[in-house]
């Protein structure tokens, strides 16, 4: 079994029961998913560089990745219907935990000068968003295969219904937030 799932189950349930005073275990939040998104943007059409991008996140999640399309054409940013437009990667159970672990252990701590995630990009219901900016900090990633600099956008759901609830989550799990 993982690890962040028996430290969910046996450390993270009993501090939200006695913090929030929930009368049952299944009102605790939890993780959903963990999405992780790519755009391609001018290089969409590229097949050389769509291939590179696929296997990059490939071997980021363990997850093949979903291509999407554009669904309306338009002329100022020079795309039509039915173009590629990034890929995404939705991750759940094992998967999602066992990255959730190697983001909080291995990633964040090789990003330079790295001071923490800030608490304002929690939504109304407790998700968290925020962004890598190179895909060199997995490594996974060959330094001399990488022709471009990638960045993704990265998503956690939660089951949380307000900010503090999903803060006070991933707190348990080690997620590094900046200190106010």
């Amino acid at each position: 079994m993982n690890t962040y799932s028996t430290l969910y189950k046996q450390h993270i349930i009993p501090t939200f029961l006695q913090h929030f005073h929930y009368t049952n275990i299944y009102s605790v939040p939890k993780l959903v998913k963990i999405t992780l998104n790519s755009g391609l943007g001018v290089n969409a059409q590229n097949v050389k560089y769509l291939h590179a991008v696929i296997n990059e996140i490939r071997l980021i999640t363990g997850q093949h990745p979903i291509l999407l399309r554009v669904k309306q054409s338009n002329a100022n940013f020079k795309i039509r219907q039915g173009m590629y437009i990034g890929l995404k990667v939705t991750l759940r159970r094992s998967r999602m935990y066992t990255f959730l672990e190697k983001l909080i252990k291995l990633i964040f701590p090789r990003i330079r000068d790295f001071q923490g995630f800030s608490i304002t990009q929690f939504d109304p219901n407790g998700n968290y968003n925020f962004g890598i900016s190179d895909q060199l900090l997995f490594p996974e990633i060959d330094y001399d295969h990488v022709d471009k600099q990638r960045g993704y956008n990265i998503t956690i759901t939660t089951t949380a219904t307000t900010p503090n609830e999903g803060l006070l989550l991933l707190k348990e799990f080690g997620f590094p937030f900046k200190k106010y």
